[in-house]
């Protein structure tokens, strides 16, 4: 394993929880800008819809995704600025 790789490990680590973080908050206000004014329904939610409960967690998915992927690519990014090698 490269030198690298192992180094990026725990930057890795936090980034993740990071970006965790990140997508729960921003979940939540795009949540309650959709016009919810409960939190999003749990899928054992009895009172709540099947829609709103997919409409919620594809949401939430896509939402989790796309801020991991961002944060991923920046801190490879920034890796590679400082050590010369891209940590993959």
């Amino acid at each position: 394993m490269k030198a690298s790789k192992i180094a990026y490990k725990p930057v890795g680590l936090a980034l993740g929880a990071a970006s965790g973080m990140l997508a729960g908050g921003l979940f939540k206000q795009i949540w309650k800008k959709l016009g919810h004014e409960q939190d999003a329904p749990d899928a054992t939610d009895e009172e709540r819809t099947w829609r709103e409960v997919l409409s919620a967690a594809v949401l939430q998915g896509a939402i989790f995704a796309g801020v991991k992927a961002v944060v991923d690519r920046g801190g490879a990014v920034a890796t590679r600025r400082l050590t010369g090698t891209w940590p993959g």
